[in-house]
């Protein structure tokens, strides 16, 4: 499948000119194009997948942290699921072989030799304002319920037009901590979902490079 980069129509309510959309997920490379915020990985959704997390108990799904080298992944979600209480079966295995492919991907990326791996399980307005993240760069992808949205903040720090980033589609966003050129004005928050009995469930993976100094 070709990138999409070259064929994005002009800014709307789904497009904003800071953030590339590709059809890979090696394609999160384009983060370092001058003046890219944030790339969104497009893909079709898995429908096996999809089905089988929205179908599970709310008080299953799995909410954990730690920071591991990126061969120790799949193992980790697979415990992580047994300590939830999820039962084995080929939509848990293809839940954790996603993660691992996409932690690969964003490990060989970043040049990171560990990565903090995060599971979410949000029921309220968390980080409900647009914001930018203190980290180099970070990758969320949404499992279940909303997704990730993104704007463009105005001189006065206001946001623009809101991009909705699709449900188990990654993005990879700069953080304050990005070397390079100019910060671009993206920014990103959850989706205000308090008091809708939504749940979501969410990966966020960040780069670690000195374990030692590690405080974040």
């Amino acid at each position: 499948m070709k990138d999409l980069e070259n064929q994005i129509p002009p800014a709307s309510v789904l497009d904003l000119a800071s953030v590339y959309r590709t059809a890979e997920t090696s394609g999160i490379y384009k983060l370092g194009n001058v003046g890219c915020g944030a790339v969104v990985v497009e893909r079709a959704p898995n429908a096996a997948l999809k089905s089988w997390i929205e179908a599970l108990d709310p008080e299953l799904l799995p909410n954990a942290r730690g920071i591991l080298r990126p061969d120790g992944v799949l193992k980790a979600v697979h415990q992580v699921c047994d300590q939830s209480g999820i039962p084995e079966g080929a939509e848990r295995d293809a839940f954790a072989e996603d993660i691992t492919d996409l932690s690969t991907h964003f490990a060989a990326f970043m040049n990171a030799p560990y990565l903090r791996l995060r599971l979410d399980v949000i029921t309220t307005n968390a980080c409900r304002k647009f914001h930018i993240d203190a980290v180099t760069a970070r990758l969320v992808c949404t499992y279940r319920g909303q997704a990730t949205q993104l704007a463009e903040i105005d001189a006065s720090g206001e946001p623009g037009q809101i991009m909705s980033v699709s449900q188990g589609c990654p993005v990879v966003m700069r953080g304050t901590n990005w070397a390079g050129d100019s910060p671009t004005r993206l920014r990103h928050r959850s989706p205000p979902i308090e008091g809708t009995g939504e749940t979501r469930l969410l990966l966020v993976l960040d780069p670690i490079y000195d374990l030692e100094n590690d405080t974040y």
